[in-house]
């Protein structure tokens, strides 16, 4: 009787038994060979299946197993764990990164300290600062300046430190968009004191704005995508998503002006190219809907405001975010958006206040008023208000009051185009508050400088008071606004037969301390 698993494995014949160590790998795994058992008719014995299994050990089967996988199942050759581009020489990467632009040549160079070294390559720089700045054309005339360009050319890399043409080509390009942008900021429009071309620098600079939501544990989330609408003094901007994170969890929420690093003149600049972020505000999102003013609703959002003209709109049913939306005034936007830190906003700098013996009443008077009233899709007023003045007589509780519109005069008094509010959209829904508009404040002082400016969304509210205007016989409204340097009251008439707004009062208050450090006065 064969022994082992040998007798199970023989055929019938001459041929010998077949033992594990026929298995390839089996010698591998440390297993005896299988006795020899002589071919013969006593070796041919019935199958028994039971008989079988109890004769073959346990450990010989796991093992023949085993040597089978580790045959087909295994790689003959196991892949190097250091095998990959990090192990490539360093000529060779500097010659694969010589075919990089140079937005993702400073992307690489974030990848680790060998690669942002090796892509400090002053001769790779300086070709890319080459071909985007070319030299004058009669430096090739002759042969005897192209030898010596070339010489130069050899000794601008080697007598350079690593780094230096990265930094002479990145400086180079943001000088070149500083001097398009500054050339398109110099007309002043003589009624706003605000450059004309506002929003083409601010397409040619590449400017955008994101906001950052960070919640409690510290996880950032980032809102890119946004809808402009530019107005005669301010940009408003929607942020919609349907990604929103929970509003519970939320802290703060940061704007931020983005530009891009290296922006092409030819297109947008790249969202994934490095970009300069510049703080302009910070807003607390803990408890929310009770230490913010609520501004208006419909049947699908209410709107919350937050200081420095930023509104959250959130759902009825789910109380949650619906969309961010923010209006930003021209005046030193630019400088705001472009000039502060991802930490650190933009400070401005101190006036010098021009100081005037001869007039008694510097400071009181020759105001120009631009006020703008729109719902961001479309605008209900634009006017202009020359010579605003105060007596001193009329300067009370710290304020100084400007009357652009009298209740006595009705020859001044203003129609609103369309019905005020507010339209705002998401990816699915789209809505309109009623009884809210976005305002508009540009002051210029008697020389024409932008004095006091803001943005900011406000509302409607329903006046208890009767109408004590002849002419006007319907439903008094008003809107208030107050910040640190002055407030804003408005009077509107509601005219049932024409269904149309009319404002019939409109003042500015000035504090008396943003007038005296203006103008070195002492009111």
């Amino acid at each position: 009787m064969a022994t082992g698993c040998g007798g199970h494995l023989r055929q019938c014949g001459a041929e010998p038994a077949v033992g594990v160590a026929a298995f390839p790998g089996a010698s591998e795994v440390g297993l005896p060979s299988p006795p020899f058992t002589p071919a013969g008719p006593s070796a041919v014995r019935p199958r028994n299946r039971s008989k079988s299994s109890a004769a073959r050990p346990q450990g010989v089967s796991r093992a023949v197993h085993a040597g089978i996988k580790s045959l087909y199942l295994t790689p003959s050759i196991k892949p190097e764990s250091n095998l990959g581009i990090e192990s490539m020489p360093s000529e060779m990467l500097i010659k694969v990164f010589s075919y990089l632009d140079a937005a993702s040549l400073l992307a690489v160079g974030c990848v680790n300290r060998h690669f942002y070294h090796l892509a400090n390559d002053n001769g790779i720089w300086l070709k890319i600062y080459s071909s985007c700045f070319q030299p004058k054309k009669t430096i090739w005339k002759m042969k005897s300046e192209q030898t010596e360009t070339v010489s130069l050319g050899c000794a601008a890399l080697h007598d350079r430190e690593p780094g230096y043409w990265k930094k002479e080509y990145i400086f180079k390009q943001i000088a070149v968009v500083k001097s398009r942008v500054m050339q398109l900021v110099k007309p002043v429009d003589p009624y706003t004191g605000l450059p004309c071309k506002n929003k083409e620098a601010m397409k040619a600079s590449g400017l955008s704005w994101i906001i950052v939501l960070k919640d409690k544990i510290g996880k950032e989330h980032v809102m890119e995508e946004a809808n402009l609408s530019f107005k005669d003094t301010s940009v408003t901007i929607l942020w919609h998503s349907t990604d929103w994170p929970c509003l519970d969890i939320l802290s703060t929420l940061k704007l931020f002006g983005v530009i891009p690093l290296l922006p092409d003149q030819s297109r947008a600049g790249s969202k994934n190219g490095p970009r300069h972020r510049s703080l302009i505000a910070e807003y607390r999102l803990a408890n929310l809907t009770e230490k913010s003013v609520e501004v208006g609703a419909d049947k699908l959002v209410r709107l919350f405001y937050l200081n420095s003209g930023l509104v959250v709109g959130l759902w009825k049913v789910k109380n949650e975010i619906a969309f961010v939306m923010t209006s930003l005034h021209y005046h030193q936007l630019f400088e705001r958006s472009t000039l502060g830190s991802a930490t650190v906003k933009y400070a401005l700098p101190p006036h010098k206040p021009l100081l005037d013996d001869v007039d008694p009443e510097y400071g009181l008077h020759d105001y120009s008023l631009h006020l703008d009233m729109h719902g961001r899709s479309c605008t209900y007023l634009c006017g202009t208000f020359k010579s605003l003045f105060c007596r001193k007589d009329d300067i009370a509780d710290e304020y100084l009051k400007l009357t652009a519109v009298s209740l006595k005069d009705n020859t001044k008094h203003l129609p609103l185009i369309g019905t005020p509010g507010l339209s705002w959209e998401t990816n699915v829904f789209k809505g309109n508050v009623k009884d809210c508009y976005v305002m508009d404040v540009t002051l210029l002082d008697e020389i024409g400088k932008p004095f006091w400016c803001f943005s900011a969304p406000v509302c409607m509210d329903l006046s208890s008071k009767a109408s004590g205007l002849y002419d006007y016989m319907g439903h008094i409204y008003t809107t208030d606004y107050a910040d640190s340097e002055g407030k804003v009251y408005v009077e509107l008439v509601w005219l049932e037969e024409t269904k149309e707004y009319f404002i019939v009062n409109l003042v500015l208050y000035l504090s008396t301390k943003k007038v005296n450090d203006w103008f070195g006065t002492n009111y």
